[in-house]
């Protein structure tokens, strides 16, 4: 509650003395002012409780680009599940672009996406680096490397993201910068899928460190790609026009202070 102490000193001495009049007297100021304080304290009290009680029961629906929904986002969402039993959440899985469009349509109050230029009504806060790294199964000829440059990879049959994913543009433009070039073997829409084809011994694959789901494929080894590193930046969206209900409020400082 957001009573002060000169709140909790006024309740004192109302309950000592007996009366408004005398409590007004004990504290040196006049019964008109007292009783505007405690009314004052009282309202703000009660604000603090319903929207307390709000956030405890109320539906959450965020977007998200599918690899933030593999390892980072569900202990946050186990958490915010164990404080608000009642609250059912909707997450929508989006390519980046779609994830702004999905908090611009109101089909979701908040989302997190790639960082980058934002459509004008929207605000973000950056949330963490996400570096790209290179993904094989361990009986592949890169398996043993505990990391590898990116000229290194250009002999070897690779799995990239598509057009329509928000990475691909960021691994252009950082590998263009350095004139080099990798060809794409197999391509596909999301992360998830690379990995599926990993596992199963087809090729290697660039995808962000984020995809990789730990404990969920003993045979797939992870190696740091170098010269230069390559990372993405997840950010926060949410509408600079409106406001978070209670609920998603609460999930979204969850997911700020993680």
């Amino acid at each position: 509650m957001r009573i002060d102490i000169l709140g909790v000193e006024a309740f004192i001495a109302i309950a000592d003395q007996g009366s408004f009049q005398k409590a007004a007297r004990s504290l040196h100021i006049t019964q008109t002012a007292l009783t505007r304080r405690l009314l004052g304290e009282l309202a703000a009290a009660l604000v603090e409780i319903q929207e307390t009680g709000k956030a405890r029961r109320g539906n959450v629906s965020i977007a998200c680009v599918p690899t933030v929904g593999v390892q980072y986002l569900p202990r946050i969402i186990e958490a915010y599940s164990a404080r608000f039993p009642r609250n059912r959440i909707v997450i929508l899985d989006h390519a980046s672009s779609g994830v702004s469009e999905a908090v611009l349509r109101r089909e979701a109050e908040f989302g997190i996406q790639i960082g980058g230029t934002l459509h004008p009504e929207l605000a973000s806060v950056p949330l963490l680096e996400d570096r790209f790294v290179l993904i094989c199964r361990d009986d592949h000829a890169l398996a043993k490397s505990r990391s590898l440059s990116w000229k290194q990879l250009q002999s070897h049959p690779l799995i990239f993201v598509g057009s329509g994913s928000g990475n691909r543009p960021l691994l252009e433009a950082a590998l263009s910068k350095r004139r080099l070039r990798l060809e794409a073997q197999y391509e596909v829409q999301r992360s998830s899928t690379a990995v599926g084809l990993v596992a199963a011994g087809v090729a290697a694959a660039i995808v962000p460190s984020l995809a990789i789901q730990q404990g969920a494929h003993p045979r797939i080894e992870v190696v740091a790609l170098r010269d230069p590193i390559v990372s993405r930046t997840l950010v926060l969206v949410s509408r600079k026009s409106s406001s978070l209900s209670p609920a998603a409020q609460a999930l979204y400082d969850m997911i700020r202070k993680v």
